[in-house]
C-alpha cells in the first residue's frame, strides 16, 4: 500500500505542467467532445510505459548493493527536484495529430513523450525502491491519471485555477524531501525507506 500511495502522490504532482500534461490539453483542444478515448489513450500508454519503468527499476535494485543504491535513488530524487523547476513546453512535432483517432494518436503520442520523461524516470526509482512492481505501477499510473483526466476535461479553467508554476514547486519539495529522507536512510515510522 505505501508503494502505491507514495507513487501516486509523487507522480501526481510531477505531472503538474509536464509535457505529457500539457499533451493533454492539446489532445483534447484537438479531439473535442471526445474526451473517452484520450483518457483511455493516456490510461494504455502510461500502465505499458511505467510497468517497463518499473520493472526496470527492479532490475536495478537486484543488480546493485543495497549501499550505493541508496545513494543512487537519493541523487536522483534531488535531481527530479531540480527537474521539476523547469516548466515542460511541447515541441512542434507533438502537436501534430494522426488521422487514426483519438485514442490510438493519444496512445501512440503519450507514449512516445513519456520516454525518459522525469515520471517515468520517477517510475524507475520508485520500481528499485519497492519490491512491489505492480503497486508502483498502479500507484505512478494512477497519479498520472489524476493530474491528466481534468486536463482533458477542464482544459484551460483548470490551468487558470491551479497554477502550473506553484505545482511544479510542491513536486520539487516532494523529490527533495523524499531524496534526503533516502540519503540519511530516515524512517519515521512510515516504512517510507
Amino acid at each position: 500500500m505505501e508503494a502505491l500511495v507514495t507513487s501516486l502522490g509523487m507522480v501526481a504532482f510531477a505531472e503538474m505542467g509536464d509535457k505529457t500534461q500539457l499533451l493533454s490539453f492539446v489532445l483534447a483542444a484537438r479531439f473535442r467532445g471526445q474526451h473517452w478515448p484520450i483518457i483511455a489513450g493516456i490510461f494504455v500508454a502510461t500502465i505499458v510505459n511505467h510497468a517497463l519503468a518499473a520493472l526496470a527499476g527492479d532490475w536495478i535494485a537486484a543488480k546493485v548493493s543495497p549501499d550505493v543504491l541508496r545513494w543512487i535513488l537519493g541523487g536522483a530524487f534531488l535531481a527530479f527536484a531540480c527537474w521539476a523547476l523547469i516548466p515542460d513546453t511541447l515541441d512542434e512535432s507533438e502537436q501534430h495529430t494522426a488521422k487514426y483517432g483519438a485514442f490510438l494518436t493519444t496512445v501512440v503520442l503519450f507514449f512516445i513523450a513519456e520516454m525518459g520523461d522525469k515520471t517515468q524516470l520517477a517510475t524507475v526509482a520508485l520500481g528499485a525502491k519497492y519490491a512491489s512492481l505492480i503497486a508502483v505501477s498502479m500507484g505512478t499510473t494512477l497519479g498520472m491519471m489524476a493530474a491528466n483526466i481534468p486536463a482533458v476535461l477542464l482544459g484551460e479553467t483548470l490551468a487558470k485555477r491551479f497554477p502550473l508554476s506553484k505545482m511544479r514547486f510542491i513536486a520539487a519539495a516532494l523529490f527533495a524531501i523524499f531524496g534526503v529522507m533516502i540519503l540519511l536512510e530516515v524512517n519515521l515510522g512510515l516504512g517510507l525507506l
